[in-house]
């Protein structure tokens, strides 16, 4: 009974995890909230170049004819159109892809600060970074097993 009481103590402890996430999961969290960052920044840099091949078109096409032929690709086939035709559609799709570029940018911007809230609520510390925690004092950035869950005293480090 004491083996089977000492299983259903566990959950006293895994109690206390409730209230807070064990370190490995702060840094999981964490890990994943930045690659998510990482991923939105760079589908914004692709649809930046896009944005800019876009009108390097657009401005190459307005200096020519408005009756000339010219060929664009149209779910995967390409089809001959004149640019008169052509140049509305690509000003149109500048346009939504500069819409879409603004609201991914929103959400870099709200992503980055729940990172930073995150890293504040769980004393994230990154390698290499110079932060001057002297308030913590002896307090390991590794150890959780004093923090007992708690959220402000103990801290994790991040490669």
């Amino acid at each position: 009974m004491a083996a089977n009481s000492g299983s259903s103590t566990g959950n006293k402890s895994g109690g206390g995890k409730q209230s807070g996430p064990t370190p490995e999961q702060v840094v999981a969290t964490f890990q994943r909230m930045r690659q998510e960052q990482r991923s939105m920044a760079s589908k914004l840099a692709e649809l930046q170049m896009e944005i800019s091949e876009h009108s390097l078109v657009i401005d190459t096409l307005q200096e020519v004819d408005p009756s000339r032929k010219c060929y664009r690709m149209v779910g995967g086939v390409l089809v001959e159109r004149t640019v008169k035709e052509v140049l509305p559609a690509l000003e149109n799709n500048k346009e939504q892809i500069s819409k879409v570029v603004e609201s991914l940018n929103s959400q870099m911007v709200s992503k980055g600060q729940e990172l930073t809230e995150y890293r504040e609520r769980y004393n994230i510390r990154l390698v290499g970074e110079d932060d001057s925690q002297g308030k913590s004092g002896g307090s390991q950035p590794s150890k959780d097993s004093d923090g007992s869950g708690s959220k402000s005293g103990a801290g994790v480090l991040v490669s």
